[in-house]
């Protein structure tokens, strides 16, 4: 069974582990490298990054030069960071690839950056995680998900509230609902696709002004009727 490891998920840095208790694969490369203290890296297959942004991508570079690890993400967002070319894989939306004990599909989301990526991941043993942050819709569907790792950035009712209260500008709520996943907008895609198997949900990358964590839980949990969890508490 695959394991969940979250190492940060916030606008400040985002980096997480799964492992299926013999090989593992790490998400995103937004992290200091220091607090990964407890992850052997010699057991990760490869890091793949979703975009190009600091709290997603900032210490690829490291990553790279003191783990050994390849890092996969699409051309978009390479040519954005310019990692070393012997240490980066390309990927492409919709074409399925096998790294170590995992086989991948690449899936575009919607964000206001080059070429972003969601990523539906099937272990050795049949697991399969859904991994999908920083976007606002998303056009699939996927069979069989057991593990569903989604941004649950805010709620529409949450952030209009700070806009008619002169906490939030206007423009800064239409580049949020533009770029990041509305809690009501999450639950209709959860419903959209196929529960049947799921086991558990990890709620990512919640807003620090307008999301509520304990609300957000209840209600995902209340839809699915599965163990929710937020990221980073």
């Amino acid at each position: 069974m695959v394991e969940v490891k979250v190492i940060g998920s916030s606008s400040k840095g985002n980096g997480y582990l799964l492992s299926d208790g013999e090989r593992s694969l790490l998400l995103e490369a937004g992290i200091n490298l220091k607090w990964y203290k407890a992850i052997d890296f010699s057991t990760c297959d490869a890091c793949l990054i979703t975009h190009e942004h600091d709290d997603h991508a900032k210490f690829a570079q490291a990553m790279i030069s003191n783990s050994g690890m390849d890092v996969y993400l699409s051309a978009g967002t390479q040519e954005m960071i310019q990692l070393p070319k012997h240490r980066t894989r390309i990927v492409k939306a919709l074409e399925e690839i096998k790294i170590g004990n995992w086989t991948i599909l690449p899936f575009p989301v919607e964000h206001d950056v080059k070429e972003p990526l969601g990523f539906f991941i099937q272990s050795k043993d049949g697991d399969c995680i859904l991994f999908a942050t920083d976007t606002f819709y998303i056009r699939y569907r996927f069979p069989g998900i057991t593990h569903m790792m989604i941004e649950c950035n805010y709620a529409k009712d949450i952030i209009d509230e700070k806009v008619a209260a002169g906490k939030v500008h206007p423009t800064l709520r239409k580049r949020i609902m533009k770029s990041h996943f509305e809690l009501d907008n999450v639950k209709n895609f959860i419903a959209a696709n196929d529960t049947s198997q799921l086991q558990e949900i990890w709620l990512l990358h919640l807003s620090s002004s307008n999301a509520d964590a304990k609300r957000f839980k209840k209600e995902i949990q209340e839809l699915t009727g599965v163990p929710v969890y937020i990221a980073g508490e």
